[in-house]
């Protein structure tokens, strides 16, 4: 660093380790250790790499190995590199959700940064629920941020096959129950779905979260997607810890240059990728922290009448690593390009459109051009209605054509331990006509808004062919799942919303074009009517712990259910010595 970069801004460690008084010792002499002492000396920016890396958290566990090659990109700018686990959490692992702890993980990891003295951080993370947590935290914090994404696995093959991890486990499962496939077979396939490191191949939450992510313009742009086995991982990673200190040097935090207009490119990028439903509640969280004010009409207005061009699982046929090997996320956003904010800038103090210019599209089948997309209307639509006020979302590119206009009756189950005994009862009164409900699992009911809104089809209909039908839930869904489903129902069943009052036997109205789903009963008659004990007994209100405070605090899906005590941000900061 010359003297010029050396003197940009005064650092933030220096509360810690500049001075000759008690405390400045105490800080410095536990951090030597070996480390020289211009290491402490007020011109050389801490790094911290929050590393999510744990073998709970399968997708994440090569990031320790990609905290190694930051750590020496941090190195070589000039910066003291320091490594910090935070709390990571396994999609497949964690019970009884991971959203019940996205809050914590990104509270904790917020505290963290804000208690020690660093200057910026490298934010690593892949499995669902990581990055989001981590971006809530920087956001709420204010130091110099940057994300790496952990990448994609490699595509698994079951007998001559390509496997797209989630998506085929949901499509393999719904083939056993049907009978035409064997439970033998099935179990056959468990040890080819996941054939490398990395998160999910298909465009689940993860692949998406790491996408919109770059879009935003947390990511230095082309990096997001690259497969977690790729040695040009391992650069990327390198680059982004010079950056890093790059940042810190000129005071580039996320307040500085996260705005309206890049929540409008992530959502103009979720569209275009055909990406996870997920995202919406996540983003939502994120403007939160930051103060932007961002709802989900944003996601209808902006983002449901942007073509999808990827053709990938769910909503497709390829998978992440033909997605890069087509030129990635820039090239499909080079289709889009005037769709975007030109104003929007990215960790590189550059607008995301300037890092457009070079990008190619490779491979026409998997990023398809604007002309001929894979649906042309495929983002997240937002419906609102009688039992969901404050709004629900379908994302049409997992969704049947035929059904985004349906009328149907209710068959209602009042949770998910209700939905599991009765679905495959065969004298259940539901045909192909019916609307499935399922409520009890959003933020405050399950608790923690799990993904089991893309609730499996009974058996009986199964077996006479049927292959979806339309599904209500104040839950979630996996990203990598597919079919018609009205989630995310706002308020909730378990917060007092109407759509707890649906009985079985209502007639159900689904109409997409219109934004509406509305149950056919009147007025003064839905006023009449109570939750049923079924449901209210369903609700069982922790009495301690995080669960008790999650419960107590929670917010709906709407605005991103986060606790209301963690939305906006309280900086870096830290009043008060500790000695």
């Amino acid at each position: 660093m010359d003297e010029a970069t050396e003197t940009a801004v005064t650092l933030r460690s220096r509360q810690w380790y500049g001075g000759d008084d008690r405390n400045s010792y105490i800080h410095r002499a536990w951090m030597r250790r070996g480390v020289p002492a211009d290491a402490f000396d007020g011109r050389r920016p801490q790094i911290a790499i929050a590393n999510t890396a744990s073998d709970l958290t399968p997708c994440n566990s090569h990031l320790t190995e990609v905290a190694a090659s930051v750590r020496n990109g941090v190195y070589e700018a000039g910066g003291i590199p320091l490594e910090l686990p935070v709390v990571s959490l396994g999609e497949t692992q964690v019970r009884p959700t991971a959203m019940l702890w996205r809050n914590l993980a990104a509270m904790a990891t917020e505290e963290m940064l804000r208690a020690n003295p660093i200057d910026g951080v490298v934010l690593l993370g892949g499995c669902d629920k990581t990055i989001p947590s981590l971006l809530m935290a920087a956001a709420s914090v204010d130091l110099p941020s940057v994300v790496v994404p952990g990448g994609p696995m490699l595509t698994g093959t079951f007998r001559g096959q390509p496997l797209g991890c989630g998506t085929d486990v949901w499509r393999l499962a719904e083939e056993v129950r049907a009978g035409t496939l064997l439970e033998g077979d099935f179990l056959s396939s468990e040890s080819s779905m996941i054939r490398s490191r990395g998160h999910c191949n298909t465009m689940g939450t993860a692949s998406t979260m790491a996408l919109v992510a770059e879009a935003l313009g947390t990511v230095i742009p082309g990096v997001a997607g690259t497969p977690a086995p790729d040695s040009r991982l391992l650069e990327a990673a390198h680059c982004t810890g010079r950056l890093a200190v790059e940042m810190v040097m000129v005071d580039r935090r996320p307040s500085t240059f996260l705005t309206k207009g890049s929540f409008h490119n992530a959502i103009v990028a979720l569209a275009a990728i055909g990406g996870s439903t997920n995202a919406v509640v996540h983003l939502l969280a994120i403007a939160g922290r930051l103060g932007i004010h961002l709802d989900l009409d944003d996601f209808d207005r902006i983002g449901a009448r942007v073509p999808v061009l990827v053709d990938l699982l769910p909503a497709g046929r390829f998978l992440m690593d033909d997605l890069h090997r087509a030129g990635g996320l820039l090239a499909v956003l080079r289709e889009v390009q005037d769709l975007l904010d030109p104003t929007a800038l990215t960790v590189t103090g550059r607008p995301l459109v300037e890092h457009l210019a070079d990008a190619t599209v490779w491979d026409a089948e998997v990023i398809r051009p604007r002309e001929h997309p894979l649906l042309r209307d495929g983002g997240i639509a937002v419906l609102r209605g009688n039992i969901a006020p404050d709004g629900a979302i379908i994302k049409l590119a997992a969704a049947s054509p035929h059904l985004l206009v349906h009328r149907g009756r209710a068959v209602v189950f009042d949770s998910i331990e209700d939905f599991n005994a009765r679905i495959d009862d065969p004298d259940l009164d539901v045909g192909a006509d019916s609307v499935l409900v399922l409520r009890g699992c959003g933020p405050r009911g399950y608790p923690g808004m799990p993904e089991v809104a893309n609730m499996p089809l009974p058996k009986k209909l199964l077996a006479a062919g049927v292959r979806d039908m339309v599904r209500i839930c104040d839950g979630r869904m996996s990203g990598t799942a597919y079919g018609t489903v009205v989630l995310h129902v706002s308020p909730e069943a378990a917060a007092g919303g109407p759509f707890g009052l649906v009985r079985s036997g209502d007639m159900v109205n689904l109409d997409v074009d219109a934004r509406r789903i509305d149950v056919e009963v009147a007025p003064d008659e839905l006023a009449r009517r109570s939750p049923s004990d079924a449901m209210t007994a369903a609700f069982a209100t922790p009495q301690r712990g995080w669960e008790s405070l999650y419960v107590a605090h929670v917010l709906q899906a709407n605005t991103g259910a986060d606790l209301d005590f963690l939305v906006g941000a309280s900086g870096s900061a830290v009043s008060r010595e500790s000695h």
